[in-house]
């Protein structure tokens, strides 16, 4: 695994993220798979990282402490998702429109499966979305 800073060059967005290698950057940014998580731009570039010079057993305890506080955090986030909004699954799109649109005046608070295209269009569209990485709730 290598983590690259990335830079987008729409909104000049600095972020990081894995891959499995510096082919597999090249390959998903050759697929126009790689976005800006802030503007949705695919004008992603890598940059140079400085290099961790902290010894394993301590990253790896920070990263293990850091990792169980976002799982935490993530969980409790999605609970509080499904409690209070409605699951509308791979009708997202749809169903956000008739929202936005007025279509739809009762429903209010939606949750569902969206991809990435259709994440854009709304927002061309003028319609506001979030996007949360979802967990599943099994234990190792």
């Amino acid at each position: 695994m290598i983590k690259y800073l990335l830079n987008c060059k729409n909104c000049k967005l600095e972020f990081e993220s894995w891959f499995a290698s510096s082919k597999e950057f090249d390959k998903l940014k050759k697929l126009k798979l790689l976005n800006c998580q802030d503007c949705n731009s695919q004008k992603i570039e890598k940059s140079l990282m400085k290099p961790n010079l902290a010894n394993a057993s301590f990253k790896n305890d920070k990263y293990n402490k850091n990792n169980k506080n976002l799982k935490k955090k993530l969980k409790e986030y999605q609970k509080f998702v499904r409690e209070n909004f409605e699951y509308v699954g791979e009708n997202f799109t749809y169903e956000a429109r008739s929202i936005h649109y007025n279509k739809n005046k009762n429903k209010k608070n939606i949750y569902g499966k969206a991809s990435i295209d259709d994440i854009k269009e709304l927002k061309e569209e003028g319609i506001e979305t979030s996007s949360i990485p979802w967990i599943e709730d099994k234990e190792n």
